[in-house]
C-alpha cells in the first residue's frame, strides 16, 4: 500500500480509519447513502448543542458566529470544487440544490430537459416538477448529446450515476451542447476529483462522501446573479420591504433557504478535516480491487468503461432486498436499488481489505 507516493503506509491508513468508531466491527460500504461519522464529528455536534443547552440560541454572539460558521463552510466546499466562495449556496441536499435551480428557470411545456434514464428522484424529481418535458436517454455522452433540440434548455445529469457507479463527461456534455447543465454531484463531490470550473450548476452531498451529519449540502452556481431567486428565505435578502420585495445578497448566498444548525455546520467542517490527502488515490484504488475480487468469485459485477467508487452487481436468484438484509445481518452494510436487479457497495477511502473479504463470505 506505501509504495505508491501517493497512497499511505499501512499506519497511516489504520490511523486514519480508527477515526470512525462504527468501522471497528462494521464492514460499512454504504457512503453513496450515508458515509460513516468520524469520532471528531460527533464531538464537534454534540458541543454544539452543548452550548446551545447552556448558553441559548440567541443574541448577537449567537448570530454572528452562526453566520461566520456559513461563511467558512462555503470557503471550505467551494476549496474543494475549485470554486470561489462566492458561487457557493448552503443548503439541505442535493435534491435541494436541484430544486433550487429547476424553479428559478422559469420552464414551460414548449422547453425541454434532457437527463438520464439512471437518475435519482432527487434531480428527476423537481425535472419534473418543473413543468417542462423530461426528454430520457441512456447515460451514454452520444445520446444525451442526440437528444438536444432547439427547445432543450437544461441538461441535468448525475456526474456519477447512482445505480452503477458510472462516470460521465460532464464537462464534455457542456461543452458539445453549449446549454447550461445542472450537475448532481451527490455520488462524485468527496469520491473522485470534482471540479466546478465549466459547470453551470453542482450539487454537494454533506453526508455521503465527506462523511458530514445529516442533511447538509451545498449548490455551487457559476454566475449567480443570471439566476433568478426563486425560493426566497430570510437567509437570501440583504433587506426587504413590507410587501415582500428585497434585494439579494450578492453572490450565491441569495439562494440560501434554510437554517442549518450550528451543529451541523461544525460538524461538516470537521468532518472535511478528516480527509486525508490520500482520499481519492485509496478510494479509486480499493474499488478496483472490490470490482475484481468479486469478479473472481463469479459476481456479476457492473463494470462501466468510466466508473467512480460505487461498486454495482447484478443479483440472481433472490430478491436483492434480501441479500442486503443477510449481509447486514454479518454486519456487512450494502443496499439494494428499488426497481432493479442490482445491489451496491459504496467503497471509500477508509474501505479495508479485510471489508471486502467480509463481504465475499457474507455473498
Amino acid at each position: 500500500m506505501g509504495e505508491n507516493p501517493a497512497m499511505p503506509s499501512e499506519q497511516e491508513f489504520e490511523e486514519a480509519r480508527a477515526q470512525f468508531p462504527v468501522l471497528d466491527r462494521t464492514a460499512y460500504l454504504n457512503a453513496g447513502s450515508m458515509g460513516p461519522l468520524a469520532r471528531t464529528t460527533g464531538e464537534a455536534m454534540r458541543a454544539e448543542v452543548d452550548r446551545d443547552v447552556l448558553d441559548g440560541r440567541s443574541g448577537t454572539r449567537y448570530i454572528e458566529r452562526m453566520l461566520e460558521l456559513r461563511a467558512e463552510l462555503r470557503r471550505r466546499l467551494g476549496a474543494l470544487v475549485s470554486a470561489e466562495p462566492e458561487q457557493v449556496a448552503l443548503t439541505g441536499s442535493t435534491t435541494d440544490g436541484c430544486n433550487i435551480v429547476l424553479a428559478a428557470l422559469d420552464l414551460g411545456p414548449d422547453d425541454e430537459v434532457v437527463t438520464t434514464t439512471d437518475e435519482h428522484f432527487g434531480l428527476i424529481g423537481p425535472a419534473h416538477a418543473s413543468g417542462a418535458r423530461v426528454v430520457v436517454v441512456p447515460p451514454d455522452a452520444d445520446r444525451i448529446g442526440e437528444a438536444v433540440t432547439a427547445r432543450t434548455r437544461l441538461v441535468a445529469v448525475s456526474q456519477v450515476l447512482w445505480t452503477t457507479g458510472q462516470l460521465l463527461p460532464v464537462r464534455e456534455l457542456r461543452e458539445r451542447t453549449g446549454l447550461p447543465i445542472l450537475v448532481d454531484g451527490a455520488q462524485s463531490v468527496g469520491a473522485v476529483p470534482v471540479s466546478a470550473e465549466g459547470l453551470d450548476f453542482l450539487t454537494i452531498s454533506g453526508q455521503k462522501w465527506l462523511a458530514g451529519p445529516d442533511s447538509t449540502g451545498a449548490l455551487v452556481v457559476a454566475d449567480p446573479e443570471r439566476l433568478r431567486v426563486a425560493r426566497p428565505s430570510y437567509f437570501s435578502r440583504r433587506e426587504h420591504d413590507p410587501d415582500g420585495s428585497f434585494a439579494p445578497w450578492p453572490g450565491a448566498r441569495r439562494f440560501e433557504h434554510c437554517w442549518l444548525a450550528t451543529g451541523s455546520l461544525t460538524g461538516l467542517l470537521a468532518a472535511l478535516d478528516t480527509r486525508p490527502s490520500w482520499a481519492f488515490e485509496r478510494a479509486a484504488e480499493m474499488a478496483e480491487r472490490f470490482r475484481a475480487r468479486l469478479g473472481d468469485e463469479g459476481v456479476d459485477v457492473i463494470v462501466p468503461e468510466q466508473r467512480a467508487t460505487l461498486v454495482s452487481w447484478r443479483v440472481r436468484d433472490e430478491a436483492p432486498a434480501d441479500v442486503v438484509a443477510r449481509l447486514a445481518a454479518a454486519e456487512v452494510v450494502v443496499r439494494d436499488l428499488p426497481g432493479t436487479d442490482l445491489a451496491r457497495a459504496s467503497v471509500g477511502w477508509w474501505t479495508s481489505d479485510q471489508d471486502l473479504d467480509r463481504l465475499v463470505d457474507g455473498l
